[in-house]
């Protein structure tokens, strides 16, 4: 079917598979989970779907993480010693809730570093030279 159109509504290109954004925004993410999660965390201790909704509030709505990204990341991030967890009741329900430790506030400075470096570099590139 090359008619440009795809049966489950994405946007098909030319006789090519449907474009799935959503896919091109995992790919792209990859690499950056854990450091956008110590950032989350660097405010203040929060749980797990506070974090998803902090995560999507400061990207304006583009990072929907699920919880099956969101959750082994944190455990992840808590067995290299990066975040520490702890039960705590939020709005009368017993809840994990995670806040950086001090090696994680050190990785977290070192991955913003990184990160501008990254941007900075990746920029000088993509900028149009004046002519």
């Amino acid at each position: 079917m090359c008619d440009g159109a795809a049966r489950d509504g994405a946007l098909a290109v030319g006789c090519h598979q449907p474009v799935d954004s959503l896919h091109m925004k995992a790919d792209a993410l990859r690499g950056h989970l854990d450091a956008l999660l110590l950032a989350v965390l660097d405010d203040e201790p929060r749980h797990g779907y506070a974090i998803i909704e902090a995560l999507q509030e400061r990207s304006g709505g583009a990072l929907a993480l699920p919880t099956g990204t969101v959750y082994p990341a944190l455990r992840r991030l808590e067995r290299a010693g990066l975040v520490e967890s702890a039960w705590s009741t939020v709005g009368g329900r017993e809840r994990r809730t995670y806040q950086l430790t001090a090696t994680g506030r050190r990785t977290l400075s070192a991955e913003r570093t990184a990160w501008q470096e990254f941007a900075s570099t990746i920029g000088a590139v993509l900028t149009p030279r004046p002519v």
